[in-house]
């Protein structure tokens, strides 16, 4: 099989897994995240996109419903012993087989969570699962409970991370010759995928970020592609993955000659990630992280040119976003723990001048200050 991870670290995560759940006094938890298959069994798969659902039941054992197409895709990358085949055909509802495959668990009036909150479990989905079980447990909305598991890293996870740190390096090395006057977006961000696949790496949660011009204020992926002006500004969001796992970068880069404004933001926004390195110790929680990056926004008065987060947990993801939680935003109460592995970005748009600088990278907490996990300096790059 093909594991990224030795047997007994999958039976640890089911271990910790198997104590939530007797701490949320639940017979059987339903899975459909597909990071949560993937951190619990190995599996790997973007057939998450159809109907598909990992039972646990207290015990730890598992059975996955799943399509046809991902029948040996399960047996080749999971520890998943157990699989069930819902049919695909005309007015087929998957819901039916799962509800008869809890019954056969022997589930019927159980308390059973389920992992609502996924992009693996669509609103239709969901309302017809919750047609077939209205009458057959008691049923508890159990969304996040593997999604807080996994914001611990253990240390072969970690390992993940640095790998996929140092492809994120890559990716900027490879880039940075080509981001001059006439540089092309798609020679850039060929490149820059182009490393990181070089290195091994996988493909992203989520596309790069990459837009030049007015297009550097934008924080999404958008189609089209320009090529560079001599006094340039080119906004990059990448990230180096490995194994799915996520360390995710951001600059803007410059070309010809930096503004007075683009000097402005630059000093703001390097000011703002060294106080959130400070903050982001064992002691503060994400919302003291967002609050440091906020005050030092409103110290250069660019309160209302930032975002209402600067970052957020990453790790092992699948489409359609790398983005995972918990955030820093105002008022987040989780606390800042080691071993979590988090992107801080400082994203500044200031759409009057349309003038745009970010600054990003991935850190290891730990119990004291945390590490980055890039070799490269926060100096303003001007090409």
């Amino acid at each position: 099989m093909a594991l990224h991870f030795e047997r007994s670290e999958f039976d640890a995560r089911r271990d910790r897994l198997m104590i939530e759940m007797a701490d949320k006094k639940l017979d059987a938890l339903l899975l459909f995240a597909q990071e949560s298959m993937y951190w619990l069994t190995g599996y790997d798969t973007f057939g998450f996109c159809f109907f598909q659902c990992l039972v646990v039941k207290a015990d730890g054992s598992m059975v996955l419903l799943t399509r046809s197409a991902d029948l040996r895709q399960a047996r080749h990358t999971s520890t998943i012993e157990n699989i069930v085949v819902w049919t695909d055909r005309a007015d087929a509802n998957p819901a039916i087989d799962l509800r008869n495959l809890l019954n056969d668990l022997d589930l019927l009036g159980a308390r059973i969570g389920i992992e609502y909150d996924t992009h693996g479990l669509t609103a239709y989905n969901g309302r017809r699962l919750d047609e077939q079980l209205q009458t057959f447990g008691q049923i508890v909305d159990a969304s996040g409970m593997v999604g807080r598991l996994r914001l611990f890293k253990s240390p072969a996870e970690i390992v993940k991370a640095e790998k996929a740190a140092s492809l994120s390096d890559e990716a900027l090395d490879a880039a940075l010759p080509l981001i001059k006057q006439g540089g092309d977006e798609a020679a850039i961000l060929a490149a820059m995928q182009g490393a990181i696949f070089a290195g091994g790496g996988d493909y992203p949660a989520n596309e790069f970020i990459i837009g030049s011009g007015a297009d550097a204020l934008l924080c999404r992926y958008k189609a089209g592609r320009r090529k560079l002006n001599k006094n340039d500004q080119l906004t990059l969001e990448w990230s180096g993955v490995f194994h799915h796992y996520h360390a995710p970068m951001m600059r803007t880069v410059l070309t010809g000659k930096a503004s007075k404004r683009h000097q402005q933001l630059f000093e703001a926004a390097r000011d703002a990630l060294l106080a959130v390195e400070k903050t982001m110790t064992p002691g503060n929680t994400f919302g003291d992280v967002f609050d440091a990056h906020a005050r030092v926004m409103e110290s250069h008065g660019l309160t209302r040119h930032r975002l209402n987060a600067c970052g957020y947990s990453v790790g092992a993801r699948f489409t359609p976003s790398w983005m995972d939680m918990p955030m820093f935003y105002q008022g987040n109460p989780e606390p800042i723990a080691p071993n979590m592995t988090l992107f801080a970005h400082m994203i500044i748009m200031d759409s009057e001048t349309e003038t745009a600088m970010t600054l990003g990278r991935t850190y290891l907490t730990t119990e004291s200050a945390p590490r980055p996990l890039s070799r490269h300096d926060l100096d303003l790059i001007v090409r």
